[in-house]
């Protein structure tokens, strides 16, 4: 098989199209020939460097997959070959074959095509975990998404208008039509706008009950100063630290040290909240990511949800791909594909 592999950290042109052995088909595990493949900003601070959790090079990063089973390990009863499927991959989603726990596949409802069953998982695990499992959302609520417009931005989105929320997006001014084509009622230009000073006039002062917040740095204490009280903020990344194609130690130093802290009592005096979620290390709760990603499913079959998709790249233009996304052109997922 081929695969995509990081051979050192860098600009996008270190992504290397290699081939490989055929992963072993192994107890409880299921096969699957790949069509399509998610592609995420953490791939893009793998490939820099900057993402603690991924294996050093040479390493094959991606989350999440969509295909077809080849085979099936023992004991593995649910999922059969031929069948298409969805897979949670944590690293070694960039290849034409994966081997993943039975626990990681999702069999796909009747017709959706593999680009949009790949552009699910990630995105809409992450944003429903927020908004309804950490988040509690509730009817009239009035959101602040910060990077509406990519992949995890208009699942959120999505999902927040589910809830009847006010919603609040920020983006570059070239986006904003988009976004109100979507539902974002309240459009901001990160670029140009002091976010607080906005939502608190568009508020009457009272600010946001959630906000999240994938940027890092000085973002995470706007995105606190302009929560109302109970408000919760909700940060899942540090996209900031990311700065040009190679890493920049230097910029990512200056965003951890802008970073805010938050004691305990300031929490407590507020009356706000500042959670955390990491989507890889959720992995082991599998009732959990089982049971969002069952809802999730589920709102897509009752069009409810409909992922969008920016721009799809074949295999072998992952670099092109990896600069796309970098350079914050796309509106909504970037995905891979790879023909039968």
């Amino acid at each position: 098989m081929r695969q995509m592999c990081i051979l050192q950290h860098g600009p996008p042109e270190v992504l290397t199209l290699q081939g490989a052995p055929d992963p072993p088909v192994t107890s409880g595990t299921v096969g699957i020939a790949v069509r399509a493949i998610g592609v995420n900003f953490a791939d893009v601070l793998a490939r820099q460097g900057l993402y603690p959790d991924c294996p050093k090079p040479p390493v094959v990063v991606g989350y999440e997959v969509a295909g077809v089973v080849e085979a099936v390990g023992e004991g593995v009863t649910d999922i059969a070959p031929g069948q298409p499927v969805l897979a949670l991959t944590r690293f070694g989603g960039y290849a034409e074959r994966v081997v993943v726990p039975t626990a990681q596949v999702f069999a796909l409802p009747p017709t959706m095509p593999f680009p949009v069953a790949a552009s699910l998982p990630v995105n809409y695990l992450t944003a429903h975990l927020m908004l309804y499992t950490c988040g509690h959302l509730h009817s009239g609520e009035r959101v602040l998404i910060h990077g509406a417009a990519g992949g995890v931005g208009l699942a959120a989105v999505q999902l927040a208008r589910l809830r009847q929320a006010e919603i609040y997006g920020t983006a570059s001014a070239a986006k904003h039509a988009i976004l109100h084509e979507h539902g974002v009622q309240h459009t901001i230009d990160y670029y140009h706008h002091d976010i607080p000073t906005v939502i608190h006039g568009l508020t009457g002062g009272r600010g946001v009950d959630i906000v999240l917040d994938p940027l890092g740095g000085r973002s995470f204490a706007q995105s606190y100063a302009v929560l109302a009280p109970l408000g919760r903020l909700i940060v899942f990344g540090v996209s900031r630290m990311s700065s040009g194609f190679r890493r920049n130690p230097f910029v990512a130093l200056w965003h951890l040290l802008r970073t805010p802290r938050f004691h305990p009592l300031r929490l407590m005096q507020e009356n706000k909240a500042v959670i955390g979620i990491h989507l890889g290390r959720l992995w082991g709760q599998t009732a959990l990511m089982r049971d969002t990603m069952q809802a999730i499913l589920h709102l897509y079959t009752q069009g409810q949800i409909a992922p969008v998709i920016a721009k799809t790249f074949p295999l072998a233009a992952a670099p092109a791909a990896h600069r796309y996304l970098q350079e914050r052109r796309n509106v909504g997922k970037v995905v891979l594909t790879i023909d039968p």
